[in-house]
Order: structure tokens, then sequence, then C-alpha cells
């Protein structure tokens, strides 16, 4: 009878994972969908632009397999792109601590317990829905994107020792500290979602046992949401790499639609293929940084589990054991 009852909860745990995963399927086809129908295609045929000379003429297009020449060209001769992706490469890594931090900050804050949290949510996430596209190129460019009372020429100074590319990241950073903060209201709503599903009661059986606030950031809030800090800082990374004011897609632009002979759409697309590497590689770099630290509680809570696993496949072979004895029992008192 016990194993029967076992056997039927199996299949019922069986029956509602298959369902939970048919339910997740359903729910991510529609961007499946999208990705085949509007994403592949596209790249499929960039990358063959990327191995190719294409000319637009009043026939058509006219494409020419000449390799990997694209891209040797824009690494041995083109003096503008490989700085730019440097430039770009610093100014992330500079930009995304700032951004998650910042939306960490602003997120526990929110879920304190003020008044008017409802508006004070909608005035950091406003800037999400206004500010983007051409709005964000106006204010841009009429210096709203920087704070007119930080002293950039001191900064400047204090940092004239470092290299002239690191230089220029972290001025460009301080520059446009505004728009960065801006980039932060995406970041905040799934922190404060993260924040909010954190039981209550951790916190109340830390501060009885004499833990200050200080101490169940660190201890219990921190490690709680660190799934969330590798999405945000991610989301981050791929926000900014397809910002309308990132100068590389402007330099991609300008390339596909170029008049010299040398550029085109398969120079510029051996470009765009050369910037996704590059964003693929900072995106695996950020991943994998957050994730190789892993929590001493997650260790400890894996060796319990695995203790746990043990004494039960144990307690399982004695009771094997005990109802093999029962069964020979019983034939010896028939015989």
């Amino acid at each position: 009878m016990k194993e029967q009852n076992k056997n039927k909860v199996r299949r019922k745990k069986g029956s509602l994972k298959q369902k939970e995963a048919l339910m997740g399927y359903l729910f991510i086809l529609p961007w499946l969908i999208g990705v085949l129908i509007f994403v592949l295609r596209p790249l499929v045929q960039s990358f063959g632009f990327a191995l190719s000379k294409v000319k637009m003429t009043p026939k058509g297009r006219i494409s020419t397999f000449i390799g990997l020449q694209n891209f040797t060209q824009i690494l041995q001769e083109d003096e503008t792109f490989p700085t730019e992706l440097g430039a770009y490469l610093i100014k992330t890594i500079i930009a995304v601590p700032v951004i998650v931090v910042f939306a960490l900050i602003i997120a526990l804050l929110l879920n304190s317990k003020i008044k008017g949290k409802g508006v004070f949510r909608l005035i950091f996430f406003l800037p999400v829905i206004i500010a983007s596209g051409p709005v964000m190129t106006q204010l841009v460019d009429q210096g709203a994107g920087s704070i007119p009372s930080i002293n950039t020429s001191a900064i400047s100074s204090m940092i004239s020792f470092l290299p002239g590319i690191l230089e220029d990241a972290i001025m460009s950073v301080f520059e446009n500290i505004v728009m960065y903060l801006w980039y932060s209201g995406v970041q905040i709503l799934i922190f404060l979602a993260a924040v909010q599903k954190i039981d209550t009661s951790l916190y109340e059986a830390a501060k009885m046992d004499g833990g200050s606030t200080w101490e169940c950031f660190w201890k219990i809030t921190l490690p709680t949401i660190k799934p969330m800090i590798l999405l945000n800082a991610v989301y981050t990374v791929v926000f900014l790499s397809n910002n309308e004011q990132n100068t590389i897609i402007t330099t991609i632009k300008d390339a596909m639609f170029g008049t010299t002979g040398s550029k085109g759409y398969g120079y510029a697309s051996a470009m765009a293929w050369l910037y996704a590497l590059v964003v693929t590689l900072l995106v695996a770099a950020v991943a994998a940084f957050l994730v190789m630290k892993k929590d001493v509680y997650q260790k400890q809570a894996k060796k319990v589990r695995k203790a746990q696993k043990k004494e039960e496949r144990l307690l399982k072979k004695l009771e094997r054991r005990g109802e093999k004895y029962e069964q020979q029992k019983l034939k010896k008192a028939a015989r």
C-alpha cells in the first residue's frame, strides 16, 4: 500500500511538472515565433553580407564573395572603429556598476515605509517612457545629461595620470551621469519586486538575534536578490550596447551608407558582427563574474541537502532489508 501511494504521488508530481513545462513553452512561444521570423533570417543575411562586397545598383543588389576581407580591413586599416570598441568596453564596465548600485539603493528606499511611495515610483520610472529616442537625443544635445554643479575639470585633473582612453571613459560617465541614472528605471522595478518577495520573518528572526540593518542587508537581502543583480547587470549591458546614444551604432550606420568604394553593406555588416561578438563576450564576462562567487549559505544548504539524501537512502536500504527479513520469516513459518 505504501509503495502504491508513493507511486501515485510521484505520478502526480511528474504530471504537474509536465503541465508547468508546457505552460512555460506556451508562454515563450510568441517570442520564439518572432525570433524565427524577424531575427533569424536577417542574422543569416547580415552574416552573408559580412563575407561579401555588396553593391547597390539600379538593377538591384550585387554581392561578391570576398571571405574575411571586410574583417581584416576593419582590424588592420580602420583607425576609428577599434578605438571606439575599446572606449565602449571601458565606459560600459564603469557605467554598469553605477546604474545597478543606484537602482538597488532606490529600490530599497522605495520599499521602506514612506508616504507617497507610488508617486516616487512613478517619478523614477517616467524617464523610461518619456526620455527615449529623439527626446533623449534632444536632452543630451542641450546638456541635460550632466549635473552643472559637478566640476568636471577638477575630476579631470585628479585622474590625469591614467591612460587617455581610460580618462576619457571616466569623464564621459561623469559628464552624462544624469543620463545613466535615467536608464535605471527598469532595474529599479526588478529590484523592487525582488525585495518585496523576501520573507519578512527572516528579518524579524535576525533582529531578535541582535542583527543590525546593515547586517540584515548583507546576510539576507543581498544573497536573496543575487539572481536579480545578475539579470539587471546583463540587461544594463545589452541596453547600453543598443542605446541610441551609442556612437558605435552611428559609425556602423555611416559605414553602411558610405560613399567610398571600400565601405557599404558588407563592411557595415562585418562591423556589426565584430561589435556583437564584443558585446557577447562582455555579457559572458559579467555573468561569469557574478555567478562564480557562490554564497556561503548556499554551500551549507547544499551540504545539508546531500546529508539528508544520504540519510534517506540509508533508511530505504534498511526498510528493504527489513522487508526481506520479514518475508524470509514468513517463508520459514510456512514450511
